[in-house]
């Protein structure tokens, strides 16, 4: 009995920091995450929203879909990837009325404490401004949506929030790899209002990362959530 209980508190512990969908951090925290924007019944929306860029390569693909359909979308966008070269694919984001914001390419970043991680965001969201012209969305979505009380700790100083995603509206495909008809078979059938939906269009590891499947997917979904009567947010910032 003893062995079950302590698997149990192991497990609860994992869940706390990795689950992907709110769980304990969440229910002491009410109102510091997003996991779901609130239902629209008048006019029923899902959410796009995109991590990893800027891709020098697939990113302009991407909006260049997204402007083609006009639909508007949220980019979660890693630091070290805003470079000279892709600070204007930043800058056509926010021209084109995209919602912009911070991710992160490390798990461990939840192990930082407050005061250095909100030092870390608030430097990054400078880049930005300075780059691309534009203060991001106070938005922040952690690698793999590892987080902690440190991490919720430091989203506070800086009146963030952090960004989840509705359960199973993902791109994760266990361990196979990223085919678009069928991921956006899924996520169509899936979806719903007020579904936040998460795709990459860049890798946290390669900035060039070969991400036509997402472009294609976008491609396909959006006619397809249009069939459903579903419209297109950007999220809150």
């Amino acid at each position: 009995m003893f062995l079950v209980l302590a698997a149990l508190g192991v497990a609860t512990l994992v869940l706390t920091h990795t689950a992907p969908a709110p769980f304990l951090l969440e229910a002491f925290r009410p109102g510091a995450s997003l996991w779901h924007v609130p239902r629209t019944p008048a006019a029923p929306m899902v959410y796009l929203t995109y991590d990893d860029g800027p891709n020098p390569d697939a990113t302009p693909q991407l909006l260049d879909v997204l402007r083609r359909e006009g639909v508007p979308a949220t980019f979660f966008l890693i630091d070290a990837h805003l470079t000279d070269d892709t600070a204007p694919i930043v800058g056509r984001m926010f021209a084109e009325g995209h919602g912009v914001a911070l991710h992160s390419n490390a798990r461990w970043l939840m192990l930082e404490g407050p005061g250095e991680l909100a030092d870390t965001l608030r430097a990054a969201a400078a880049r930005i401004e300075q780059r691309a012209g534009s203060p991001p969305c106070r938005l922040f979505r952690p690698h793999a949506g590892w987080r902690s009380a440190s991490m919720y700790g430091a989203l506070e100083r800086l009146d963030y929030r952090l960004v989840g995603w509705s359960w199973g509206l993902w791109d994760w495909n266990w361990f196979r790899a990223r085919e678009a008809g069928a991921l956006a078979d899924r996520l169509a059938r899936r979806a719903n209002d007020g579904d936040i939906i998460v795709m990459h269009d860049g890798d946290h590891r390669d900035p060039r990362a070969d991400r036509r499947y997402a472009v294609d997917a976008t491609t396909r979904l959006v006619p397809a959530f249009r069939a459903r009567g579903l419209g297109f947010g950007r999220l809150p910032c």
